[in-house]
Formats: structure tokens, sequence, C-alpha cells
């Protein structure tokens, strides 16, 4: 009998030859994020293993439904997987019940909403002009247009949480939900004090930890678990996982936030992300994790303590967890052009609004600052107070070109001594 031979297909080849563009253009990406310190709060760079699981063969398969509750035939393997993702989950954070299926902290959030509220419900949230996050009631999201969203805020003398203001907007307004959480707040969270109110109101409570979802793992944040609802968290800053979300319920409201997901917002659900999501979890359970997630604390102290040495001014005026906002309120200096300058010299942040600002959101007065990401990749206090000393040479000094170039050599410096990605090729 003749063997047939099968003409070589595109499906066989590598990226290099099928696509050489994009295949350049990743690798150029790769380049950015070895050479550059990376201070985006939100941000963090996700280990090999985590990447691996990602680039499944799982992508290929469609497994709408839950374990052993599916639509379609062949999914015994994502079922172990996607149980295993939801047992560690659990496990992690000392939660009754989890949902991996979320493809994003954005769906995680509108899940819940889905899940415990009717439209037109009253919701308290904090303000995102001080901190809180688009889905948290902003006018032009789906959560604003969706639900009656209030909102609280910071003190503008001290730059906390303004509690005083929580419990008289929650008395005025009788929410159903008063959601905490925010994407630019650095000091602790007090949930009891959170869940006192919520009591005296007869609110539920639900808190968004995207931000701070490792630290609470590792037990360098208090937990929201014994004290609220409901809780959503991505998987990608903190926790260095893949990009989605999780979500986190009671037993009892287990079944209505699983309906809330599917069918409710989503179709099937992306089986290669949950299982870089187990393998995230995984490795969130170990000792290794845990000191990395201190670190991040630690760091980001020693990083606004040198900062405000140097004369920055930090709303609040310093950090309880992984990151910090520069204030330049009031002076020349705006977000904008410190992002842009701090590119110049090697180093990636992101323009953010301070609370009270009264500069667009395209210009801000403010640079949000955050150490997950170099945490990950090995620095340490000396090299955190580098960093600083390079921030504010940049924001501060002359701005010429040889004086930009110098500071660029000392942040190649750095990065240069802890590579990132050494396994990787493109």
């Amino acid at each position: 009998m003749s063997q047939t031979h099968r003409a070589p297909s595109y499906a066989d080849m590598p990226l290099q030859q099928v696509d050489p563009l994009v295949h350049q253009l990743i690798g150029k990406e790769l380049a950015r994020q070895q050479h550059n310190i990376e201070l985006i709060a939100s941000e963090n760079f996700t280990p090999v293993p985590v990447l691996q699981a990602m680039g499944s063969v799982l992508t290929n398969k469609y497994a709408e439904g839950y374990p052993c509750n599916r639509y379609y035939g062949g999914c015994e393997v994502v079922d172990e997987i996607e149980s295993l993702a939801i047992q560690r989950a659990q496990d992690l954070f000392g939660a009754e019940h989890a949902n991996v299926q979320p493809h994003s902290g954005s769906t995680a959030n509108q899940a819940i909403y889905w899940a415990a509220l009717e439209p037109g419900d009253h919701v308290l949230a904090m303000s995102l002009a001080h901190g809180g996050h688009l889905t948290h009631g902003h006018a032009i999201n789906f959560s604003g247009r969706g639900y009656t969203f209030f909102h609280y805020g910071v003190s503008k003398e001290t730059g906390l949480i303004d509690m005083d203001q929580v419990r008289a907007r929650a008395i005025e307004h009788k929410p159903k939900i008063i959601v905490l959480g925010a994407s630019a707040y650095p000091r602790t969270i007090d949930f009891s004090a959170f869940r006192a109110i919520a009591d005296e109101v007869g609110a539920m409570l639900m808190a968004d930890i995207a931000h701070i979802a490792g630290l609470v793992a590792a037990g360098a944040h208090p937990s929201p678990f014994p004290h609220c609802e409901w809780v959503t968290t991505t998987t990608h800053k903190t926790l260095a996982g893949p990009r989605g979300g999780t979500c986190f319920c009671r037993a009892v409201d287990g079944p209505r936030l699983d309906k809330a997901i599917f069918p409710g917002l989503q179709g099937g659900p992306l089986e290669h992300i949950i299982a870089g999501k187990a393998v995230c979890f995984l490795l969130a359970s170990g000792d290794e994790f845990k000191a990395k997630q201190h670190l991040t604390v630690k760091n980001a102290k020693v990083l606004a303590d040198r900062l405000l040495e140097r004369g920055m001014r930090l709303v609040s005026g310093g950090t309880d967890n992984h990151l910090m906002l520069v204030d330049f309120s009031g002076t020349e200096m705006t977000g904008k052009r410190a992002q842009e300058l701090l590119d110049r010299v090697g180093i990636t942040a992101n323009k953010n609004a301070v609370p009270y600002d009264e500069r667009p959101p395209a210009v801000t007065s403010g640079i949000r600052l955050g150490t997950p990401a170099m945490t990950t990749r090995g620095f340490g206090p000396d090299e955190m107070r580098e960093v600083a000393d390079i921030i504010v040479d940049a924001i501060t000094g002359d701005q010429t070109e040889a004086t930009l170039d110098r500071l660029l050599t000392r942040s190649r410096a750095l990065t240069g001594a802890f590579p990132l990605y050494r396994e990787l090729w493109v």
C-alpha cells in the first residue's frame, strides 16, 4: 500500500514563517519589557508555566456550561482542569464558592451586579476620580448606565477614604450593594468598617480586589472574605497570572452567580486561560509567591519614602500596599509630561488623576507607580531607591538630552542586572 505524503501546512509552521511581521513585533515587545523598568501598578510578569498553559491546545476546546454539565461532547479533560482551578481558587482565598470563567475583571464585576441587582437598583461605590474603577458606576460605563450609583471619596486633607461620608451616603441612598476596592488607592482598606455600615443600612458588600488579590492571598493585606458576600478579582495584576477574572461568593449564592456568568453574560469559557489560572493559583499558594508579595509592599514603602525624601508629594503621604500616587497639583508638571519623561529614561508608568484633580483625564496632575512587576523580576529595596532617584532626577532635573541619556543608562543598568524571560524565544 502506497504511503500518502502531505504537503506542509501553515498549521504546522512556526510563526516566523507564517507571519514574520507579527513575529517581529512580538519580539520587539519582549525586548521592551526586558529593557524597561515596569512601574505600572496593574501589570506584572507572568511566569513561564502560566504562559505555556495559555498557549496550549486547550484553546481548541469549546465548553459552554460548567464541569460535568456541558453543552458539548469531549469536555472530560477540560472539566478536570476547570474543577482544579475552582478548588485551588477557593483554597487560596478561603472562599465558599468560586467561578473562574469571567473573561476579565470588568466581566466579573458585571456578573455580580447581574446576580445581585435589578436594573436601576442603588449602589454605593468609590468615585473613579478618587481612585475607584470605571466599572464602579461611571456614567459612560455599563455599570453607570444599568444601575443607580452614588459615590464616596477620600478626604481632601488626608487622602484617606472618608468613612463618615460613606456612612452618610449609605444612610441617605440606601444602596442594595456597597462596593469597595480601587485601582488607585494607596492605603489599606478596612473591610470590617464597611461591614458595619452595610449592616446598619441593610446592604450587601462587594469587594473588588483586582489590585490587591496577591497581597490578600499572601496575608500582606487584610482579607475581605470574612466580611463580604461578593468578591471579584483579576488574575493578572499582583496575582501575576493570565489576563482574566474570577468571582467569589458564599455557597448559598453560588447558583445565581454561575447562572449570571453563563448563560447570562458569556458563552464558551476560555479553557486555556482557565488552565493558566489553575497554575497561577497553585503558584500563589507557595512560600516563594508569599515572600514576593510581602517584598512588593516593602519595596513600595521604600520607593515612596525615597520620593518623599527627594521632595515629591504623594497622595495620603505614602502607601500601605503596592502602589502610590505622585501629586503635581499646583505645579507646572503634569502627569502626561511626567509619563513622557519617564518613558524617555526607560521607566514605564502611567499618568493618573489625583483626588480633586483640576486637570482633564488626558493630562492629569499625577502619576501612578507600582512595584509588583519589578519585585517579581527581582528588585529589592536598594534597586527601588535608585529607581526613585532616577524618577526625581528626570522630573525635576534640567531635562537636556545628555542628562536624560545618563538617566536611561542608569535604568538599563538596573534591568540588565535582572534578566527577564531568558528562556523565551519568539
